[in-house]
């Protein structure tokens, strides 16, 4: 039998609406094994103990009074460790902000709040959301493997879930910080439509490019989430108005029709057998399902252009995010310091050649979404890679780790990446499908569909903790 822990928010959700599982006893559990395993982990930089067991207590009167909220309500979840918590410390990944207590809530932190879920605390994270880990503190463990890269920026936010220490967390992502964590932990992970989720309170990397989303133990899992977090905020005048549909209540519809876009050299070229090998089987899954597989040809940019223009575009929106931090205090940063010294010897005409290439990218698959609903491709080349002695995960080159992903942070497009198999190592392999604008709801419908005809569940097969 499958550790309880690691089953779905959606199955203990319902445990709970039934009255047949405490909200209490849930978080009491969910607190005592983060104390017996993150030791070992390193996701959590602060778990809230106190203030969980009260949100627990609360969610458990309001149940038991017929006031349920939702499948959130009394639900242990966790949040990375730039959404901003009243009173408690928001660190960043950064040393020089390792006592920082916001005197406000991230706009997610209280929807969050507001449909019961049970906040257990603030997950590890990159200094500043960028690829590199701050030496201050230990990088978080990948549970398929110690030496195994667990993610870039999100990775406490995956190793979380992965490990069963929350049933769900927020993560953010501007070239793949929610992909990756979720594919190198074999999760779900939801990057939403850039506006689709409110960024107010969320410490920025690259405003113009950063999503935040779930990560979860299912596709349901990350529609609840989704639900609970989507939508217009005042506070946020880059969140869309657009109405949020019903994510769950779609999510069991047919995919009969779907039109999915296939480029087999996106698939194979550059990518391990084994990953390829998958995400072709879950395409065959799909066609049994009714899918139409759409052979089209991905716009992909030119991999050191589109490379450089992330690199220009991230590093301008993040000297805007650190004024008054850099240069004024340069010397308390870590790694980080080195994209704002980079940041702040580009010039004009290299913001603006890379703001056109993404502009282009983003019309070019614009174009090609008028000939299929979403496309599939992998999130990652590989399996989660072994990593060196900084915690970087050791690949050929950095663009062929991010070609799947930062080209559709460029876009603006959501994305859902999901397990879909293993390799010959065991560990999970992760496909991803993208989506139109404000798509999340037939990405998670053609994803739950896809993982209810799979004969196995990831967390089935995790090393025992």
């Amino acid at each position: 039998m499958m550790d309880p822990a690691l089953n779905t928010l959606t199955e203990t959700a319902q445990e709970i609406q039934s009255g047949a599982l405490s909200p209490v006893t849930l978080t009491q559990n969910t607190l005592k094994r983060i104390a017996d395993v993150d030791a070992r982990l390193h996701s959590y930089v602060t778990v809230m103990a106190e203030s969980a067991l009260a949100q627990a207590q609360a969610a458990e009167r309001e149940i038991a009074q017929g006031r349920s909220r939702g499948p959130l309500h009394g639900m242990p979840i966790a949040v990375k460790d730039l959404c901003f918590t009243k009173g408690v410390r928001t660190s960043v990944g950064a040393q020089m902000l390792a006592d920082w207590a916001p005197d406000r809530d991230a706009t997610v932190v209280q929807k969050l709040a507001d449909a019961g879920a049970v906040n257990l605390g603030k997950l590890h994270m990159t200094e500043f959301a960028l690829r590199w880990h701050h030496p201050y503190r230990p990088i978080p463990t990948n549970p398929w493997g110690g030496d195994r890269w667990p993610g870039v920026s999100s990775s406490g936010s995956g190793v979380a879930v992965a490990a069963g220490l929350c049933f769900g967390a927020l993560g953010t992502d501007t070239g793949g910080s929610i992909r990756f964590p979720a594919a190198a932990c074999g999760t779900v992970g939801l990057k939403p439509t850039y506006g689709r989720v409110s960024r107010a309170g969320v410490f920025p990397l690259a405003a113009s490019l950063d999503h935040v989303g779930p990560l979860t133990r299912s596709v349901a899992d990350a529609a609840i989430v989704l639900q609970a977090i989507a939508g217009y905020d005042p506070q946020d005048p880059t969140s869309s108005r657009l109405p949020v549909p019903d994510y769950l209540g779609m999510i069991d519809r047919e995919i009969r029709g779907v039109r999915l876009g296939v480029d087999a050299n996106f698939i194979q070229q550059g990518v391990h057998p084994d990953v390829s090998a998958a995400v072709d089987a879950a395409l065959t899954q799909l066609e049994k399902l009714g899918a139409q597989l759409v052979e089209i040809s991905v716009p992909e940019p030119d991999t050191t252009e589109a490379a450089q223009a992330w690199r220009t575009l991230t590093a301008a929106d993040a000297l805007v995010a650190h004024q008054g931090l850099y240069p004024e205090r340069r010397a308390e940063y870590g790694p980080f310091r080195e994209l704002l010294d980079n940041g702040a010897q580009q010039s004009s005409q290299e913001y603006a050649q890379a703001h056109m290439l993404r502009e282009e990218f983003a019309c070019r698959l614009a174009a090609l979404f008028e000939q299929i609903d979403i496309l599939v491709c992998p999130t990652m080349p590989t399996t989660a890679p072994r990593m060196d002695d900084q915690g970087n995960a050791i690949l050929e080159a950095g663009y062929v780790r991010t070609r799947y992903t930062y080209p559709f942070n460029f876009s603006r497009n959501p994305t859902l990446s999901l397990p879909c198999g293993f390799d010959s190592q065991g560990l999970p392999v992760s496909l991803q499908f993208v989506g139109r604008h404000f798509e999340e709801a037939l990405l998670c419908q053609v994803g739950h569909a896809y993982e209810q005809a799979a004969d196995w569940r990831v967390a089935e097969k995790l090393p025992t903790l």
